[in-house]
């Protein structure tokens, strides 16, 4: 058929612009420039009569509305095919016979005559995600969803150029389900499953795990591998995505996790078999939820589940319900320059978080900000993830947290906003492993359950008048490690865990404490060791641990302070005392150490009348007073002061067992001292 014929059966002889020709193969005589030739919109296209269209010609669409509307396409008349039209990529309405672009695999919603928010983009965004040929889509204008979509495909990027998601008029999501979003990838999980109960323990840190058969796994394939729950309805120490990295032996198998936590003999391992999506690339959106929306009618932009090496972008969410950006079962991942401002809801459980991650592996989140939202970053049964230049503004709900289904290897480097960890209850275990936090700055720490080597570098928390409780650091004493740290209020040490073998040590810090506060509870069996470190308003606060190590440190006390009670065992080294007492509460046999010119200024000893037999020993103190530099008037006291220096006030020994004060410089001192007999040395002392 010639070209004057095509324009005449189809009626548009007239139209100048609209040039069809056969397959250039078919018309070896032709030139290049007579092969592909142009129509103007889309309704011209499809003005074209089928039947007379030879297959494989080609045509040049200038635009979908209009020539130049950013909708033009080349496209391809398939004379065969069925394919259902789809208004971009496929066009066409008869039974048979379809025009089918001709792409490079970058595609946008123009294509498929979006050009605004005021007509839905779903079906041009399934069009899209489902053509396999599709490895990148870009949005050029604002847009409305009013569905929610499962993908499931990989290797794809999504370019929305900075414009705006709408959800105005959406589908209601089903109940409790923070992964209905405008996008939810999800991986394929297969009906292969294989347990496996352990024959001896699994150590920690181990990547070899043992399965019954190894022939039932490959090199290379993707896993998802749980451990049978302990007594909290989820606590699970391995959820986890993992690959396969070698077959070791015939009944072990190598990943690519190192385990965070000890599995014991008789523990149940569940392994399923995964296809991951994977490359999955979200980037440069912004996102206007419904702003009174809730479960049901809320609305968030994406979410992945069982997808490997899949980063997110600049997406700036408001007015969101679930997370901005959910993650479960996710391994291989950037998050990156997102941000979310006032969501829906932040009391809701799970809603108004800007990132949700859970079971999730090697995550990295960084320059992301929140304002007014519950969490910035929630981790849940997550490792060796990484937190860093992000930033919480109205953060009373708390920006950073980790739910304690045994987390563990996290660090945040260079964050501001309140912080919790491991708090959310003894169903998830309450259990933390290796959490480090470095320059960070906020209202309120905690990490008061059983959060395990807990390193806390350059921590400031300082209260605000709008938050009660505020200006507090509180920390479990199973390894803990804090350098540089301050708190305004509060610091709380207790003890929820005794699995750590490094000591527990606060190191160059300063905190003021509330009067009568307890600093050191009373659960704490494990030494803990203070240096170089001072404590500012001390009045009747109690260190109740079994033993506290003071070295180089400062006590000042309020105005008119009460004495600081000691339950345990103490030991001052090198410190400054002033203006408050030291009491021993003597409930049971405690030993009290001053040494290593120790100086107390204002800062009398003295005990609690108890049962407990209390051991002091002072040398090398210098003590400068005007009441009573010791005064043991009750109880059970071994008593030494050898080489040390008393100025002003008052000695007064009268309950005893063994007193030994020889060796010292009294100035100005009023002695109210036993006399000298078998247990009782008080000679050899310099008197003025």
């Amino acid at each position: 058929m010639e070209r004057r014929d095509i324009l005449r059966a189809t009626g548009l002889a007239a139209v100048g612009t609209v040039l069809m020709t056969k397959p250039a193969l078919a018309e070896p005589d032709k030139k290049p420039k007579d092969e592909v030739q142009a129509v103007g919109t889309v309704a011209e296209l499809l003005a074209f009569e089928a039947g007379k269209l030879e297959d494989g010609a080609l045509a040049q669409v200038a635009g979908y509305l209009k020539p130049g509307d950013g909708g033009g396409k080349l496209v391809r008349w398939d004379a065969a095919s069925t394919a259902p039209a789809n208004g971009g990529t496929v066009l066409g309405s008869g039974p048979k016979g379809r025009w089918i672009q001709l792409h490079d695999g970058c595609l946008d919603f123009r294509a498929f005559g979006v050009f605004d928010d005021k007509t839905p983009a779903d079906a041009a965004l399934e069009a899209m995600v489902g053509d396999p040929a599709v490895s990148r889509i870009e949005a050029h204008s604002d847009l409305n969803f009013v569905k929610r979509h499962r993908f499931q495909r990989s290797d794809l990027v999504l370019d929305f150029g900075g414009h705006t998601m709408r959800t105005v008029g959406i589908e209601k999501a089903g109940q409790d389900d923070p992964f209905a979003a405008v996008m939810f990838f999800r991986g394929k999980v297969t009906s292969t499953t294989v347990t496996h109960k352990l024959s001896a323990p699994m150590p920690e840190l181990s990547d070899v795990f043992e399965v019954a058969d190894s022939a039932a796994f490959k090199v290379g394939q993707w896993w998802s591998a749980e451990v049978n729950a302990l007594a909290g309805r989820w606590e699970r120490e391995l959820q986890k995505l993992v690959e396969v990295t070698q077959i070791v032996d015939g009944t072990h198998v190598r990943v690519n996790y190192k385990n965070g936590w000890e599995l014991a003999a008789g523990r149940t391992i569940t392994w399923t078999l995964v296809e991951p999506v994977e490359r999955v690339h979200v980037r440069n959106l912004r996102f206007e939820g419904v702003a009174d929306g809730d479960q049901y009618t809320g609305s968030h932009p994406l979410a992945y589940e069982y997808a490997v090496h899949c980063d997110v972008e600049g997406i700036h969410g408001t007015g969101t319900f679930w997370p901005l950006i959910m993650r479960r079962w996710a391994t291989h991942y950037r998050t990156e320059r997102c941000t979310l401002k006032n969501p829906a809801s932040v009391t809701w459980g799970g809603a108004g978080y800007l990132t949700q991650q859970i079971y999730c592996l090697y995550g990295h989140v960084t320059d992301c900000h929140t304002a007014n939202a519950r969490h910035l970053n929630d981790f849940t049964a997550s490792a060796y993830c990484y937190v860093d230049n992000c930033h919480g503004d109205g953060d009373d709900q708390g920006p950073f947290v980790t739910h304690g289904q045994y987390e563990h290897d996290l660090t945040y480097t260079g964050n501001s906003g309140l912080m919790t960890f491991a708090n959310s209850g003894a169903a998830w275990g309450s259990a933390a492993k290796r959490i480090t936090v470095r320059k960070h700055v906020c209202s309120w720490f905690v990490a008061r359950v059983k959060v395990t080597d807990l390193t806390l570098e350059d921590l400031q928390v300082i209260g605000k008048p709008s938050l009660e409780g505020s200006g507090m650091i509180w920390v479990n004493a199973d390894g803990v490690q804090m350098r540089g740290c301050s708190a305004s209020h509060t610091l709380i040490v207790s003890q929820q865990s005794k699995l750590s073998r490094r000591p527990n040590l606060i190191e160059g810090c300063v905190f003021n404490v509330p009067a009568k506060s307890e600093i050191v509870q009373g659960n704490v069996t494990a030494p803990v060791h203070v240096s170089r470190t001072t404590f500012h308003g001390l009045s009747g606060n109690a260190f109740n641990g079994a033993d506290l190590r003071l070295t180089g440190s400062t006590l000042n006390g309020a105005e008119g302070a009460a004495p600081v009670v000691f339950a345990g065992s103490v030991s001052l080294t090198g410190c400054t005392v002033t203006n408050v007492g030291l009491a021993a509460a003597g409930k049971t046999d405690q030993r009290v150490r001053l040494d290593g010119g120790t100086e107390l200024t204002e800062a009398g000893l003295s005990r609690v009348d108890a049962a407990g037999l209390v051991s002091w020993h002072l040398a090398g103190v210098r003590s400068q007073n005007a009441g009573a530099h010791v005064r043991l008037d009750s109880g059970r006291n071994r008593y030494t002061a050898t080489g040390c220096q008393f100025g002003g006030g008052r000695l007064s020994i009268k309950a005893f067992e063994v007193v030994q004060h020889t060796g010292n410089l009294e100035e100005g001192v009023a002695r109210e001292l036993p006399a000298d007999g078998p247990k009782v040395l008080t000679s050899g002392n310099l008197v003025i």
